[in-house]
């Protein structure tokens, strides 16, 4: 239990349903939707298309999901890949022809097919229960009267103006400047979008006059996207992939996710004694610090499209995991293992859902950078992914730009087990950050025997290309003593990540945990 002399956040408690995301008026519609009948799966899939508004910078409707979810009555977990592909002319070839080292991260030839409303539409009819149109009622009511702008949505808008390119400035600037705090944004083109979308599904959304408005703005930036490119996509079930961790069992999205990365951390993890450490003390970081170096590098070596990813067994082996950890000096910094092209960033929004039959859903979705590509479709004003930049122009590489393949990705979902019960449903944004963020919330519940707001709420530190960002959280002593040991220590101008989690407690309680970092809550009745 927290300290109550000191600032701080209560856990949520209660017994029907539950919603942690981060935008109030996202988890409050999540809730209207299960009071009004609905399912988890319902509910998150209204409160996530709503957070495209909400949190325009950070996802929508021109990008990409990953879903977990498990059924009532049952601790199967299934899996739901909603990314969409690199168009089938596109080729790594091309881009190298022109002189280029990587994908433009905000040319048009990082623009993939978006995948999400898709993969909603799929969810609504197989596993939802209210269908869209009510599903989609609340995100299309505050697109078309507006959201008033929170305070790190504004925080994060006025750092991403400049990517804002032709008609996305029209749509996503008022007065051509970003929002300030407590001004409406509002977006009718999405609102009839998802209108259309509520009355006819996918079909509304990929063919027509709503792709062609999408294909117009791809095309006369010179991008090679097709009617037939968007017409094809299609979401994937997928067999999620797991790793114990002290009691718990971590449960992840398979690739092109990088779920992966963080079994792997894990499992380095587990080759030291953490519990015995300062849970935020510098030895702790470091070995932290160490472990993302090596499970990052890995995977920028293997995870890519599912089609193409190698050698999956030999990254989640807890051999190769002992053989990283022995590389690992506990008082000295290794240099950064070298890096490919794969552009991480941290633009993603995450919602979790509980409701009172058992139903748990873990949603990610994002549009990568923020404002994704920066490229809006005229009428519509659909903003455009760039997740094509986590492609590699590397030949030969089983991550490289091809047509048709899906790109790896940062975004991953998360549950955990215990003696094979799924308990908790959870995520951490960030971008890069996202299985070191992962990693850590296992660890601050499993080693130090935090409760899920605590974990979250713990300072963070990340590895990330060279650099050792390290919150204002921690004491000036800390970032000195990881100096000495080597690390190139900075503190972050943005807080790292941010996080949501649901425990499912043995007393049938549901326990919600969202992260101040962000303007979000938990809530649930």
């Amino acid at each position: 239990m927290r300290d109550f002399h000191l600032p701080g956040r209560s856990p949520v408690i209660a017994a029907n349903g539950m919603c942690a995301t981060s935008h109030p008026l996202a988890a409050k519609t999540a809730i209207d939707i299960l009071e009004g009948g609905g399912n988890a799966m319902d509910a998150a899939i209204g409160a996530g298309v709503l957070l495209g508004i909400c949190e325009p910078q950070m996802t929508g409707i021109g990008g990409d999901c990953f879903v977990l979810y498990k059924l009532p009555g049952s601790d199967e977990v299934h899996a739901l890949n909603g990314s969409g592909r690199a168009p089938a002319a596109a080729d790594a070839a091309q881009l190298r022809d022109r002189g280029q080292s990587a994908v433009p991260v905000h040319g048009v030839e990082a623009v993939t097919v978006p995948g999400a409303i898709d993969a909603f539409c799929h969810l609504s009819e197989t596993v939802g229960k209210a269908g869209l149109e009510a599903v989609l009622a609340p995100a299309i009511r505050y697109a078309e009267e507006g959201v008033p702008v929170a305070p790190r949505v504004a925080f994060d808008w006025a750092q991403e103006t400049e990517k804002l390119k032709g008609a996305a400035r029209d749509h996503f600037l008022l007065d051509g400047k970003p929002p300030v705090v407590g001004q409406v944004f509002r977006a009718p083109g999405q609102a009839e979008v998802l209108r259309r979308v509520a009355k006819d599904g996918r079909d509304a959304f990929y063919t027509g006059e709503i792709a062609e408005d999408m294909l117009r703005a791809l095309n006369e930036m010179g991008g090679v996207h097709t009617a037939e490119d968007f017409a094809a996509a299609a979401a994937t079930q997928s067999t999620p992939i797991a790793a114990p961790y002290k009691g718990i069992e971590v449960v992840e999205h398979p690739p092109n996710g990088q779920g992966a990365t963080a079994l792997l951390m894990l499992n380095i993890l587990e080759q030291f004694d953490i519990a015995s450490m300062d849970p935020f003390g510098a030895d702790r970081v470091h070995i932290e610090a160490e472990a993302t170096k090596l499970a990052y590098d890995a995977r920028n070596r293997f995870l890519a499209d599912p089609d193409h990813t190698a050698r999956l067994e030999h990254m989640l082996a807890v051999e190769t995991a002992k053989k990283l950890a022995a590389l690992i000096d506990p008082k000295r910094a290794m240099p950064s293992p070298a890096a490919l092209s794969e552009q991480v960033h941290k633009d993603t929004i995450y919602i979790t859902v509980v409701d009172g039959d058992g139903m748990a859903v873990s949603l990610i979705y994002s549009i990568y950078h923020g404002f994704g590509s920066g490229i809006a479709s005229e009428k519509f004003g659909i903003l455009m992914q760039n997740r094509g930049a986590g492609f590699t122009l590397e030949e030969g590489h089983a991550n490289e730009l091809k047509g048709g393949k899906r790109p790896m990705h940062t975004i991953i979902p998360g549950m955990i087990r215990r003696n094979g019960k799924v308990i908790m449903p959870f995520g951490v944004m960030g971008g890069a950050y996202q299985p070191c963020g992962h990693a850590r919330f296992a660890s601050n519940l499993e080693d130090f025997g935090m409760d899920p707001q605590t974990a979250i709420d713990a300072p963070r530190a990340f590895s990330d290309q060279g650099t050792l960002n390290v919150e204002r959280g921690y004491p000036d002593a800390v970032r000195a003593k990881l100096t000495e040991m080597g690390h190139t220590v900075a503190v972050p101008n943005t807080a790292i990540g941010g996080a949501q989690a649901i425990l499912m407690r043995e007393d049938g309680t549901l326990e919600g945990a969202s992260d101040p970092r962000k303007d979000g809550c938990a809530l649930g009745f």
